[in-house]
């Protein structure tokens, strides 16, 4: 079964992250990704690195991942 543990480990596995934080219940994740690699993408172009960083994990074991993607500054200006 994947855990948020382990998604928070392919994550950072296939991304420079400052922040990764992961719920989830098996099948259905949320996740916080900081990465300084989000400076100048889109929310589109974010999101397909940690796809990329994830790799065949999301097609075969992830049924679906919500994440909310932010760069150093913006998460410090988010307040965290």
């Amino acid at each position: 079964m994947v855990t948020p543990d382990s998604v928070k480990a392919g994550i950072e596995g296939g991304l420079a992250c400052e922040h990764v934080e992961v719920i989830g219940d098996g099948q259905h994740f949320q996740a916080v990704v900081v990465s300084g690699a989000f400076a100048g993408k889109s929310r589109v172009q974010r999101h397909q690195l940690v796809y990329g960083a994830l790799g065949d994990r999301m097609r075969e074991e992830i049924h679906a991942l919500s994440m909310q993607t932010l760069t150093p500054d913006e998460w410090k200006k988010a307040g965290a």
